[in-house]
C-alpha cells in the first residue's frame, strides 16, 4: 500500500529505509520540505515499525526542578524559567522539600525521577550530591536521571573540577543517568541568535561522551521552531548520530517543542502541529541509531503525542508529575498524566503500551 501511495520523489527515501540503509543529510532536508506530510508520515511509521516495533513506552516518574536562579537568565532568549537570585518569583528548594516530594510520590510507584534546575550562583557543591544521596536514602529503587550537560559543565567550572570528577562524585552521590536538556540548535548560526554565550555544541557533546564512556546513559535533545532552517535541524541531528556511533550512550532522543509565552523570542509563533511532524517525521528517518524518539507530552500536548506515534515516535515520557519549565513558557498541557491516560492515548493510536524501567526494560504491558 505505501509504494501505491508513496510520491516518485520519495521512494529511493523508501528503499532505502526498507534495505536498513542510512539517509543523507540532503535526504533529511528533502524530508523537512517534502509537501505530503502524510507520505512522511508513512515513511516514519515504516521506519519506527521495522527498526523497534510496534511498543510505545512510558514510564511512571516524578519531576524535581530544584530551582530556577540561573546565571544565564538573559542569555537563553527561548527560556521563562531562569531567574535572578532577587527576583520575587525566584525559588530554591531546600533538601528536606525534595526528599518529601520524593517520598509522597513512592506510594504511586514511581521508578525514577528527573531533577534538573538553574545554574545557581551560591549553592555549594555538596548541595547536589547532597539532594541526590538523600533521595537515594529514601528511595533506593527509584532511578535518577539528573542534571543537563550545562549544570555538569557549570558545575566542573564554578567548583574547579574536571568533568570525570564531577561525574565520579555525582555517581557516588547516587545519580543515574543524564538528561538530554542544554543541546537547544547546535548550529552556531541559531546557537548565537537564541543563546550566545551558552555552551557550545562541542562541549555539549564531549559531556555526553565522557558520560557515555563510563557507562552512564543519556538522552539527547533538540529544541525546534525557533529562527532555524531545515538545514540547521539536519545538522543538529548529524552531530547526534555521530556521536552515537561512536559510543552507543544515548537512550533517547526528545525533540523540545518551543513555547514563546514569556521568553525574550515571543514575537516569534513558536512550531506548528505540522512542524511538530516533520521534526518528530525527520528525527525517525534520520537517527537510525537512536531506537527511541520521544513525543513529548508536556510540550506538544498529549493529543499532538498521540498524533506523533504515526510519526515515528515510541516513547510518551510518563506521568511526570510537577514540570515546570515549560508551564512557565505557555504549556497549557496538565501537570501530570495518569497512568491510564497514557495507556489509552497509545493504544488508540493503535499501538502496544509497555511500562519501561530506566533502561526501557519492560516491566508490564497493561491489561
Amino acid at each position: 500500500m505505501i509504494e501505491a501511495l508513496l510520491p516518485r520523489d520519495l521512494y529511493d527515501i523508501y528503499e532505502k529505509v526498507q534495505a536498513g540503509e542510512r539517509l543523507s543529510g540532503a535526504d533529511g532536508v528533502r524530508i523537512l520540505t517534502h509537501p505530503n506530510l502524510a507520505a512522511i508520515g508513512m515513511l516514519a511509521d515504516l521506519a519506527r515499525h521495522v527498526r523497534v516495533g510496534d511498543h510505545v513506552y512510558y514510564n511512571n516518574a516524578g519531576y524535581i526542578n530544584y530551582s530556577n536562579v540561573c546565571v544565564l537568565h538573559n542569555v537563553c532568549k527561548f527560556c521563562a524559567f531562569g531567574k535572578t537570585r532577587d527576583d520575587p518569583d525566584a525559588y530554591t528548594f531546600q533538601i528536606e522539600e525534595m526528599v518529601t516530594k520524593a517520598r509522597a510520590w513512592a506510594s504511586a510507584g514511581i521508578t525514577e525521577i528527573h531533577m534538573v534546575g538553574g545554574l545557581h550562583p551560591d549553592l555549594p557543591f555538596e548541595y547536589y550530591t547532597g539532594f541526590l544521596s538523600a533521595i537515594k536514602r529514601a528511595l533506593p529503587h527509584v532511578h535518577l536521571k539528573a542534571f543537563t550537560a550545562v549544570e555538569i559543565d557549570f558545575f566542573a567550572r564554578k567548583f574547579k573540577l574536571s568533568l570525570d570528577e564531577v561525574l565520579d562524585r555525582l555517581q557516588a552521590a547516587g545519580h543515574g543517568s543524564i538528561t538530554g536538556g542544554g543541546a537547544e540548535q547546535m548550529h552556531p548560526e541559531v546557537h548565537d541568535v537564541i543563546c550566545k554565550g551558552k555552551m557550545s555544541a562541542e562541549r555539549y557533546l564531549e559531556v555526553h561522551r565522557l558520560a557515555h564512556r563510563r557507562g552512564i546513559r543519556s538522552n539527547a535533545t533538540m529544541l525546534y521552531g525557533t529562527v532555524e532552517e531545515p538545514r540547521h535541524v539536519v545538522y543538529h541531528l548529524e552531530r547526534l548520530r555521530e556521536l552515537q556511533d561512536e559510543t552507543g550512550g544515548f537512550q533517547c532522543f526528545v525533540p523540545l517543542a518551543f513555547h514563546p509565552t514569556n521568553t525574550e523570542l515571543a514575537h516569534l509563533p513558536g512550531p506548528t502541529g505540522w512542524y511538530d511532524l516533520r521534526i518528530m517525521a525527520t528525527s525517525r528517518l534520520l537517527l537510525d541509531n537512536f531506537r527511541y524518539i520521544k513525543a513529548y507530552w508536556v510540550m506538544m500536548s498529549p493529543r499532538m503525542a498521540q498524533v506523533s506515534l504515526r510519526w515515528g515516535a515510541n516513547d510518551v515520557d510518563g506521568t511526570i508529575r510537577e514540570e515546570r519549565i515549560y508551564h512557565l513558557a505557555g504549556s497549557t498541557s496538565p501537570l501530570e498524566q495518569s497512568e491510564r491516560e497514557l495507556v489509552d492515548l497509545i493504544r488508540g493510536a493503535g499501538l502496544i503500551p509497555a511500562e519501561r524501567d530506566p533502561y526501557y526494560r519492560i516491566l508490564k504491558i497493561p491489561a
